[in-house]
């Protein structure tokens, strides 16, 4: 009688064990950015948290996700471009969990399921345009992909927050072509200045003729401003000058034969 007193003090000993076991773990603290989805045999029940959350032993299981924004790196993806270079492209994409019951429920599991469906929305429109929108249209590149991929990820309580893209890693054939092509471009610029400031120079310096072509008094201070321009240098330069006048005479003398000559044919 009395060991079978015993056994039934040890048998209570180990269900109260257990019982108060069961008891603490129905308590659970959440912290600010969880949350619990509470599943009452099998079923969905609730959404809780953050706090204190009290199951029922038994009946009551919870599963806990986090509220915060996740940074997604999606991996490297090789890709065509629509005027047919390959290139590497990578990306970020910033989500978080909205709605944990349908992160829980529509999906078996979100953070698998956003990365692949960012790695197929990343090769579909990065293929769809062409090289030279890619790198310098990111913006218009990264809102397409936010769009897209919150599109596909809302059904499971998912908001995309941004999408960046990070590397876009080119052949070298093509870094190679894209720098004669930049040397080139350069070139051309410097050519098309150069010949604006050459036109712009004669255009003045037509000018400048016609002004002191009509006063020899602003010839002749030219003329000195010149010969004192050269004697104020350091050189060996020899200067001769010459009155304006003799270089009028043969001037004039010049067209009176010019004249004759002229006049001769004409007979």
């Amino acid at each position: 009688m009395e060991a079978f007193a015993g056994l039934l003090v040890g048998f209570g000993g180990i269900l109260g064990f257990i019982f108060i076991i069961m008891i603490l773990r129905s308590f659970r603290v959440l912290n600010e950015y969880e949350r619990g989805v509470i599943f009452r045999l099998g079923k969905f029940s609730a959404v809780k948290g953050p706090g204190l959350i009290i199951l029922i032993p038994i009946l009551d299981r919870m599963m806990k996700l986090g509220m915060r924004t996740i940074a997604l790196d999606v991996p490297p993806q090789d890709i065509i471009t629509k005027d047919n270079v390959s290139v590497k492209v990578n990306a970020v994409v910033y989500f978080r969990v909205v709605d944990p019951n349908k992160a829980i429920i529509q999906v078996e599991d979100y953070m698998y399921a956003t990365s692949l469906i960012s790695q197929t929305t990343l090769r579909t429109v990065t293929g769809q345009g062409d090289l030279d929108d890619l790198l310098a249209h990111r913006e218009l590149v990264n809102s397409k992909l936010k769009e897209l991929i919150d599109r596909e990820t809302e059904p499971w309580g998912i908001q995309v927050m941004n999408v960046e893209l990070k590397n876009v890693d080119l052949p070298q054939e093509m870094i190679r072509a894209m720098s004669r092509q930049a040397e080139a471009e350069r070139d051309k610029r410097a050519k098309i200045i150069n010949s604006e400031g050459e036109f712009m120079s004669a255009q003045k310096l037509t000018e400048a003729a016609d002004i002191l072509g009509s006063s020899q008094s602003a010839l002749q201070l030219r003329y000195l401003q010149v010969m004192t321009e050269i004697a104020a240098e350091k050189n060996s330069t020899l200067i001769i000058p010459l009155p304006l006048e003799i270089m009028k005479f043969f001037t004039t003398m010049t067209e009176k034969i010019e004249k004759e000559n002229n006049a001769g044919k004409d007979k």
